[in-house]
């Protein structure tokens, strides 16, 4: 008889899938639309679709400020005194690393769970002690047998291929992210340290203090700047 594949899902999302708030430190590298990528971010999150990431600098400012949720994201670019109000974070985020992700999908895939919503639709097991999960929204999960239970170690969803090389107790350390459009060519890895969940986060943390003569700048410019710019 198979087994029950909503049952071994449960078991190994159960920590992802308990995260209601999380932060961390992000240190990634690679690239994105041809150039090189390298920095750390302190990121936060809460459920149901809220972040904070802010880019850490060698010294001074923060290199950038990106908070919000939903429609209503701000991104601030410290030293050039530069505002982008109210817009979609999975396009600001876009724009900026070549990964269009709202939070809540970002969460999960940093967590394991890769799908915001997991449920387990169906299921295959491997040879040599895999097994895959089928999710919403046209999303796999692989998963390798580690002594009684199962662990999260890689993933698909439209558009991107997912893996988890290094575990830190029960999540991710090392998460690979890489495109499947070849136009895009992103290749991310981020290593996540200082991992706290379910935490109290300061509503404030996901608003930016924008300074009064900060100019504003649009969307279309910050794509044209960014990694992904024609």
């Amino acid at each position: 008889p198979l087994p029950d594949f909503a049952q071994i899902h449960r078991q190994a999302t159960a920590a992802c899938a308990g995260v209601r708030t999380l932060t961390a430190e992000l240190s990634f590298s690679g690239r994105a639309g041809g150039r090189t990528l390298r920095g750390r971010a302190i990121a936060g999150f809460e459920r149901p679709g809220f972040l904070r990431l802010e880019g850490v600098a060698p010294f001074g400012a923060p290199g950038f400020i990106l908070a919000g949720g939903g429609d209503g994201a701000t991104l601030l670019l410290p030293r050039d005194n530069r505002v982008l109000r109210d817009g979609r974070a999975e396009d600001i985020l876009g724009a900026l690393t070549g990964i269009s992700l709202a939070p809540a999908d970002l969460q999960a895939i940093l967590t394991g769970c890769v799908a915001s919503m997991p449920g387990a639709m169906g299921g295959r097991l491997h040879q040599r002690g895999w097994a895959s999960i089928d999710l919403p929204g046209d999303a796999t999960l692989y998963l390798e047998r580690v002594g009684t239970g199962w662990r999260p170690r890689a993933a698909r969803r439209p558009g991107w291929q997912i893996e988890y090389p290094a575990w830190q107790g029960a999540f991710p350390r090392d998460v690979r992210l890489r495109s499947v459009d070849p136009v895009l060519d992103v290749d991310l890895i981020a290593v996540v340290s200082q991992l706290e969940a379910n935490v109290t986060i300061d509503p404030a943390a996901f608003t930016v203090t924008v300074p009064a003569d900060a100019l504003p700048f649009t969307l279309a410019e910050l794509r044209d700047a960014g990694p992904l710019r024609a």
